[in-house]
């Protein structure tokens, strides 16, 4: 049965039961028995038809260069989006990004959504959906987020934050990526190395 492991690592902590039986594998089947779950108390997150498209529009904000190609199927704790690439994989059944704002990467999955969830949540949960840190934020007394937030950074890693509990804070998702996304394409291009010495907010 398809997402028989990823349903047996990772529990549904907000929302009804899921039965995915009839589920064949395409996003949309995906959204329309999943969407709007909560896995793995907060880890990861299922979106909505609705969220998704929003997501998309956010995502494509922040990442211009990949419009056209992405649909956002889910997110984690840290905000980050995983949305399949029409560029890469089969029609039928795409290969998989990850969006990251706060380090402003957009990272190439080689698996296809089909067998993302059994295989890559589930042998790769410290890469995939960063647990580890996910455990020091709850430890630290930091909160689960809602499905509205995300634990964003407080300066992100493009513009020299530190991946630590300390540069992280709660924050409403849409805002955090709106503003995330203003930030990576004011950098975009930038040799390395290259002081920032102001960043105006798009209005």
């Amino acid at each position: 049965m398809m997402f028989e492991r990823f349903l047996a690592t990772f529990a549904v902590s907000d929302g009804p039961s899921l039965v995915t039986q009839s589920v064949d594998g395409t996003v949309g089947a995906w959204l329309d028995a999943a969407g709007g779950r909560t896995f793995g108390d907060g880890l990861y997150r299922v979106h909505t038809r609705a969220s998704a498209r929003s997501s998309d529009a956010l995502v494509r904000a922040g990442f211009p260069e990949f419009a056209g190609r992405l649909t956002c199927f889910g997110y984690d704790w840290l905000g980050r989006q995983f949305a399949t690439d029409a560029a890469r994989g089969s029609d039928g059944d795409p290969e998989v990004m990850l969006f990251e704002p706060g380090t402003g990467e957009a990272l190439e999955i080689p698996v296809p959504f089909s067998r993302f969830h059994d295989e890559e949540l589930v042998d790769y949960t410290e890469e995939a959906l960063a647990r580890t840190f996910f455990d020091q934020w709850r430890h630290s007394g930091g909160s689960v987020p809602t499905v509205a937030e995300c634990v964003g950074y407080k300066r992100p890693l493009f513009l020299g934050g530190q991946d630590v509990v300390a540069n992280v804070e709660l924050s409403d998702l849409d805002v955090y990526w709106t503003i995330m996304g203003q930030l990576r394409r004011q950098v975009r291009g930038l040799p390395e190395g290259t002081p920032i010495t102001e960043v105006v907010r798009d209005p």
